[in-house]
């Protein structure tokens, strides 16, 4: 039994038609300008609508396929010679469609499809079979090879070591047209001289346990790779793991993956679209580490990456998750180790829902125009934890703020709502042009160095709405604009203070407004909520307790008890030697 129909392509919402998904232009071509908020069905209706999976297959009429050693044999349902079907020694040809059994094991054949614009059916119930002259399966003319895995059962093909260039058939299990994989089973592929399993035209894989290694690519679909159920595992790739990879058409060269657990090891990116990559459910684990100097991404696209539902684990020596274009983050659980940035978008990086945690990255979060409007957000990076940036802008003096001496770029960097903690070596909310604060909860835990800040912003920073608390060094240190709807303080100490120093920010009437820990050493704090307003009074304190939960040591209340007073600070004005955002002394 084969899965499901594949995923249908829904229209585009009104306000997104223009721009969704690789609609726009060939990936080839493709600049940053896609807009990141679009949703995944209006992604993949811009797409071509990948092949449905079979359903039910009668096998009550199929030819039976056996494999002997050096030897096969036809034979067909009612006992005569096997129509359709041809076994020369230890290869088998196929020539007409329908549905063909095969058991059994070859120690050196290939079971070869030459059946032009017609669907063929194979049904591998403990079939094993190795070639030393090219594909173990190659499908060359067909207008759709399905590979049914009968249940139970448990198949093996591996090919050549090498293939002559221009080869067509370079894959362990190939196909010319599209491939459709499923069943019950399962089937373990080496692919010794290229890639494991690949299809010239489009690749679902609905069900079953399959289990891939392979010298280059591990599993490939030219015009797209779709995977609806089953356990698919790329043990080792020595290229990418999954990849979609038509550039000349702008409706193709798409991943999406709805449902099943997806493994991937890999020394190429883990998984690879030209266009898109869409997942919408299921579990993804991808770990890509390069063995040379190349560059290995864990989730990329030439267009746009949504991340819409699903388990998300990736680890990865470069980005762990990198898009040419956009990204949108709205649903998944994404989970990010990145020996670069954690997740990287040329244009738009919009994070509107689901929770995305990074562990591990230079930057955390690196995008021209970055929007967090949802969801809940922790990073940890050893450079700057979100950057609003692109490759025209030089940086200097960790980043620009009030030393950088630059001038803002055409980079936009917003917090709406939802929850987003950083905790940074680096810049930690940094923006090469502007910044804005409407909604939402943000905790800085900043740097130590004095030559970066907990903030650091180019062009205007305004705070509207939502909860800041950003603590880091002095030496660099920003606060928002005079100008911002809402109150904020900006105190420098005399002196650091220790992590773990409870800090509380109090009223002129003695009212505790924030109670934060700090998880490093700091000497600049700069709070603003609705409880703030400017032109008072407030007075910073070390000591006293918390209670309640707390985000990224912001906690929800605090009480002074013996706590020490240790600043007074003016709320809207910055601290002397300090400046407001866009590097206004």
């Amino acid at each position: 039994m084969l899965g499901a129909a594949a995923l249908a392509g829904c229209s585009a919402s009104e306000d997104s038609e223009s721009t969704a998904g690789s609609s726009t232009e060939s990936s080839g071509t493709t600049s940053a300008a896609v807009a990141g908020a679009q949703g995944a069905a209006a992604v993949l209706a811009a797409n071509e609508e990948a092949h449905a999976a079979a359903g039910e297959v009668d096998a009550s009429d199929a030819v039976e396929i056996t494999l002997d050693g050096d030897s096969a044999a036809v034979e067909g349902a009612d006992g005569a010679d096997g129509s359709g079907a041809k076994a020369d020694g230890s290869t088998v040809t196929i020539s007409s469609g329908g549905t063909y059994r095969i058991s059994g094991k070859l120690t050196d054949g290939q079971i070869l499809v030459n059946a032009p614009d017609q669907t063929v059916t194979l049904i591998l119930d403990g079939a094993d079979t190795a070639s030393s002259a090219g594909a173990a399966i190659a499908a060359t003319e067909a207008e759709e090879l399905v590979v049914v895995l009968a249940d139970g059962s448990e198949n093996a093909l591996s090919d050549a070591d090498s293939y002559a260039e221009g080869d067509d058939a370079n894959a362990a299990l190939f196909s010319a047209g599209n491939l459709t994989i499923g069943g019950g089973g399962s089937l373990t592929v080496r692919g010794n001289g290229n890639d494991g399993i690949a299809g010239k035209d489009g690749l679902v894989i609905a069900s079953g346990t399959v289990t891939v290694e392979a010298a280059d690519d591990g599993i490939r679909g030219k015009d797209y790779v779709v995977v609806h159920g089953g356990t698919v595992t790329v043990a080792e790739a020595g290229g990418d793991g999954l990849k979609a990879d038509n550039t000349e058409d702008a409706d193709a060269g798409y991943i999406a993956v709805d449902g099943g657990t997806v493994k991937v090891t890999s020394a190429g990116d883990g998984v690879d679209a030209a266009t898109d990559l869409v997942v919408t459910g299921g579990t993804l684990d991808v770990h890509s580490a390069a063995t040379d100097d190349t560059s290995a991404h864990g989730l990329k696209s030439g267009v746009i990456t949504v991340l819409e539902d699903g388990t998300i684990g990736v680890d990865a020596s470069a980005d762990g998750v990198h898009s040419d274009a956009a990204v949108h983050l709205s649903g998944a659980a994404v989970t990010i180790a990145a020996g670069d940035d954690g997740v990287h978008a040329e244009g738009d990086l919009v994070v509107d829902g689901g929770t995305v945690k990074v562990t591990r990255s230079n930057e955390g979060l690196e995008g021209k125009d970055i929007a967090i409007g949802g969801g809940s957000t922790d990073i940890t990076s050893s450079d700057d934890g979100v950057n609003a940036s692109g490759g025209t802008t030089t940086e200097q003096g960790g980043g620009g703020g009030r030393g950088g001496g630059e001038a803002a770029g055409d980079y936009t960097l917003k917090v709406s709502g939802g929850t987003l903690v950083i905790n940074a070596d680096g810049d930690g909310f940094d923006s090469n042009g502007t910044a804005e604060i409407t909604g939402g909860t943000l905790v800085v835990n900043g740097p130590e160095q004095g030559g970066n800040g907990a903030l650091d912003v180019n062009g205007s920073f305004t705070v509207s709405g939502g909860v800041l608390l950003a603590a880091g060094s002095a030496g660099m240190a920003v606060a928002p604009d005079s100008e911002s709807g809402q109150g904020w303080v900006s105190a420098t100490l005399d002196s650091s203070v220790d992590a773990g120093t409870m800090l509380q920010v109090v009223d002129a009437d003695g009212k505790v407004v924030a109670t934060y820990v700090t998880s490093k050493a700091i000497q600049n704090v700069v709070f603003s909520s609705s409880a703030v307003k400017s032109g008072e009074e407030y007075r910073i304190y070390a000591g006293g307790s918390a209670s309640e939960a707390n985000t990224g040591g912001l906690a929800k209340s605090g009480e002074l008890g013996s706590a020490e007073e240790i600043a007074t600070v003016t709320a809207g004005e910055a601290p002397e030697g300090g400046g407001f955002g866009g590097g206004r002394m």
